[in-house]
């Protein structure tokens, strides 16, 4: 009989910020044993469960017993198992001895496999009960649990020593109302189970499989489900802050972790008090985010409040006047840290900790953080040339970029890095475009951030990035499958989203070539443009992807590698556009085929000689060139892109009637070498914008 199935591993407190990893594996763990060995229906649904003290699963449709399963094992030739008399060979009796089949040999089908004939084992595999089932599911789910440190520890008994994330207490398993009887971690399956801590009392017996959920949470006090959990702590939080008025501060891996570990939310608002928002509101933030779990609150001019919301596991009788209190001297403690790191930081300047960068270690082979600022500020100075950026302005940015590296507060605060930076180049009186470049030098640091603002911002950011590029795959620290401890592939994408979101007009070349000049004299160092050059031009593909365009109009623009990229959107569109003309298709099959022709012919001309035209076809082809080509190359001069490959579509006929009527590759050497050179101009004019032989079919 069919029925749900639930699995519940209780324990001490799990990790926080690994327990949705370890539930989420926990569930998939079981749900993959079990339908791999046909225990659950086609429609079975697996539901996990992870609590701070608890891993679940359950699971819909879960058969008592697998089916029995037909199977087939082609065993040896014929020639190979047989004797002359027809006996077994001691080859045969090992294959058969090692499948652990007890079956006389005369019972074998033979079959021709298409060269010889075989002999194969077949018969029905009897179906297994779920405890057995259960049992190989539970322990392949174990072992492949993403533990991110094992604990060793002792079972009652005082002998046997245990390896799991957490030392487990009691194991459930409920097939429908029916116990089923395995083991795991030196625990023997049954139905009670603990609910809260401090809310709950004694063990809690769990009636049947589909009861779980709803019996922990009534006798229990315990959201079993971290989902529901994280949803309904979020709901508590978004109401108390809505009755102070206040927007809470809620980031994803904060409600994540907090989810982690709670398993009754319950949310209280506290204060601290109102001298401390003299400190910068990040420090405040991060300092009640990253050492209490609190949330913060803002105003609904986005300022923040002396208020921030704790969520507890106690609900409290009266009112969690002793929990607010107490989390306010907490979090008192920690401000006053950080108004400290404030005020000390505040009494030197950030051009005096310059010197400091010297004893920073940036990569051994590349020297320290001060090494890098001289370099970084060389190509900050030199981008800004190009720009027409205040070089004074980009200079003085660049050389303070990582001052604040020094700094107490990042030294307490890695996260604020760059942010810091900006408040003391503002309390030192540094100009607004370069304390705000300090900051923004930093940007995207991750997917979606916003570019830097100002043009200082984006030379500096731009030195950032491109000296890290340079610099670590000189010395071949480049990324390797899904391993990259210098962000390169990050790196990339931002020199790549500031050239075409702020329409620079650089040139991938000569920004590499800029960077590679400032590792001069580095004898670990070894140019690397190429490589370098292969791979923005690999994250462009996938960054153009991700804004929905197909792979043919990707790589039409992409594989041409412009030097320039300010414009590829544009070109992106003219392609689009092009490809909805009706002579589209025709062109690009023609473009392709010129391609094909020009990469095995050699001999053509620079020039097309009008007198050597000899065929109608080839005389209406130049004639129509000769037309279309100004106009095409004025559009695009214009950078009207979609324009210029419009300005092409009458070739099609031509084109058509040339390749009909005329043999390229004809034996008059001069004949061919003048169609050539009307192919090549042809061709070199169609694929200005992009390569159209790329968009061909097939």
């Amino acid at each position: 009989m069919a029925a749900s199935l639930l699995v519940e591993l209780n324990t001490e407190e799990l990790p926080p910020k690994a327990l949705k990893a370890l539930s989420d594996a926990f569930a998939a763990g079981i749900e993959k044993g079990l339908r791999a060995r046909g225990f659950l229906a086609e429609g079975s649904r697996a539901t996990a469960f992870g609590a701070p003290r608890r891993l679940a699963v359950h699971l819909t449709q879960v058969a008592a017993r697998s089916p029995d399963a037909p199977f087939r094992q082609k065993l040896v030739p014929v020639s190979v198992g047989l004797d002359a008399q027809g006996n077994a060979t001691p080859a045969l009796l090992k294959k058969l001895s090692a499948l652990g089949a007890n079956v006389d040999h005369r019972q074998l089908v033979r079959e021709h496999d298409g060269k010889q004939e075989v002999l194969v084992y077949a018969g029905v595999k009897p179906g297994i009960a779920l405890a057995e089932g259960l049992q190989q599911a539970l322990d392949e789910a174990i072992e492949w649990l993403p533990i991110p440190k094992v604990m060793n520890y002792q079972l009652a008994d005082g002998t046997t020593t245990v390896q799991f994330v957490r030392p487990a207490h009691r194991l459930v398993a409920l097939h429908g109302d029916a116990v089923v009887p395995v083991r795991a971690l030196g625990l023997a399956a049954g139905r009670e189970t603990f609910g809260h801590r401090f809310h709950s009392a004694g063990p809690i017996a769990i009636r049947d499989a589909d009861a779980y959920a709803a019996q922990l949470e009534q006798q229990g006090k315990v959201i079993a489900s971290f989902e529901a959990r994280r949803a309904r702590i979020a709901e508590l939080v978004v109401a108390a802050a809505r009755r102070h008025d206040a927007q809470p501060v809620m980031p994803e891996a904060l409600l994540d972790e907090v989810t982690a570990l709670v398993e009754w939310p319950v949310v209280y608002a506290s204060e601290f008090e109102a001298e401390f928002l003299a400190v910068p509101p990040e420090c405040l933030i991060l300092t009640m985010q990253q050492n209490q779990r609190y949330f913060a609150l803002r105003d609904a001019a986005g300022r923040l409040l002396n208020r921030f919301l704790l969520v507890s596991h106690l609900e409290a009788s009266d009112g969690g006047a002793a929990i607010i209190a107490g989390n306010a001297r907490v979090v008192r403690a920690r401000l006053a840290d950080a108004k400290f790191f404030f005020d000390q930081d505040r009494k030197r300047t950030l051009e005096s900790r310059l010197p400091l960068l010297a004893s920073v270690i940036y990569h051994a082979k590349l020297g320290s953080q001060l090494e890098r600022v001289e370099r970084l500020t060389g190509i900050a100075v030199e981008i800004a040339k190009h720009l027409g950026v205040d070089r004074t302005h980009v200079e003085r940015a660049a050389r303070l970029a990582k001052a604040d590296l020094r700094t107490e507060m990042v030294g307490e605060f890695p996260e604020l890095q760059g942010i810091m930076g900006r408040y003391y180049a503002q309390h030192d009186g540094e100009p607004a475009d370069v304390a705000t470049a300090i900051e923004e030098h930093y940007r995207p640091r991750f997917a979606d951030d916003a570019l830097p603002s100002t043009p200082v911002g984006i030379c500096v950011a731009l030195a950032d990035k491109l000296e890290a590029l340079v610099g670590l795959f000189g010395i071949g620290e480049k990324p390797t499958g899904d391993k990259d401890p210098f962000a390169l592939r990050r790196h990339a994408i931002g020199v790549l989203r500031m050239l075409i979101e702020k329409r620079l007009p650089l040139a991938i070349d000569a920004l590499l070539a800029i960077a590679t000049q400032a590792f001069n004299g580095i004898k670990a160092f070894k140019p690397a443009s190429a490589e370098i050059t292969a791979f923005l031009y690999d994250r462009l593909r996938g960054l153009l992807r991700e804004q929905g365009y197909s792979a043919n109009e990707v790589e039409s623009v992409v594989a041409p590698q412009p030097a320039r990229i300010d414009d590829i959107v544009e070109r992106l569109a003219a392609v689009r556009a092009f490809m909805q003309l009706p002579e589209a298709e025709s062109l690009a099959a023609a473009n392709k085929r010129i391609g094909n022709i020009l990469k095995k012919s050699a001999g053509a001309a620079k020039t097309v000689d009008p007198a050597l035209l000899f065929e109608p076809a080839e005389k209406a082809l130049a004639a129509a060139f000769a037309q279309a080509a100004p106009r095409a190359q004025a559009q695009f001069a214009a950078g009207n892109f979609a324009e210029a490959l419009r300005e092409l579509a009458p070739l099609k006929l031509p084109v058509d009637q040339f390749f009909d009527d005329v043999m390229v590759n004809v034996d008059d050497a001069r004949l061919r070498a003048n169609r050539l050179a009307l192919l090549a101009q042809l061709r070199e004019q169609m694929n200005r914008v992009a390569d159209l032989s790329l968009l061909a079919a097939g």
